[in-house]
């Protein structure tokens, strides 16, 4: 049965999503391509019609994890009368530390994708300076590291935080993770205690 552009475009879509986050629950390599078209509530016979390669769905799958992290961010931080506060609580949390499948790439997939094709690492370097951007515009300006290089020092220090608590398997022990990482934060880039 023929399928039409718009369903098409539908399908691609979903697909596409689906991807986004089923690779940062099982990684690139941990996901075939049946099982994410079966995600999709597809069949694998329509991928080739929609994609190149797989190598070109985990591009586009990434630049929409990416992408949508960014905003979440911009939403979090535009929703707080001290939004770099937020995005910090926001993302050294417990809940993002949970969500292995709609959280944060660089978390989920930052050391998968270094081993990846340029084409799927592109959108890793697009969303890495769209968050730096974010994070940049929120930075105080006082100080004597500039906000840029602030700006890279927090982003490896939530991603870092949030990877090792997620390793870990002592509870106590990766909430402290967190705790620690917001507090050189606020010692980093000044924010307001309640």
């Amino acid at each position: 049965m023929r399928v039409s552009r718009a369903q098409a475009e539908a399908n691609r879509e979903t697909v596409i999503n689906v991807a986004s986050r089923l690779f940062r629950e099982r990684g690139f390599d941990g996901i075939g391509l049946k099982d994410l078209m079966k995600g999709a509530g597809l069949t694998q016979g329509g991928f080739y019609k929609q994609f190149a390669s797989k190598d070109d769905l985990a591009a586009l799958a990434s630049r929409r994890a990416m992408e949508s992290a960014t905003r979440r961010w911009s939403s979090v931080a535009a929703s707080s009368s001290d939004p770099l506060r937020a995005v910090v609580e926001f993302y050294l949390s417990a809940d993002h530390r949970g969500e292995t499948g709609d959280g944060c790439p660089l978390v989920a997939l930052g050391a998968d994708a270094a081993r990846q094709s340029t084409q799927v690492r592109t959108p890793f370097q697009d969303g890495i300076e769209a968050h730096l951007q974010v994070l940049e515009e929120l930075m105080p300006r006082a100080g004597d590291i500039r906000a840029d290089e602030k700006a890279m020092v927090v982003l490896s220090l939530l991603v870092g935080a949030v990877t090792l608590s997620r390793v870990m398997t002592d509870g106590d022990m990766s909430n402290r993770v967190l705790e620690a990482a917001v507090n050189e934060v606020k010692r980093l880039a000044p924010i307001k205690d309640d």
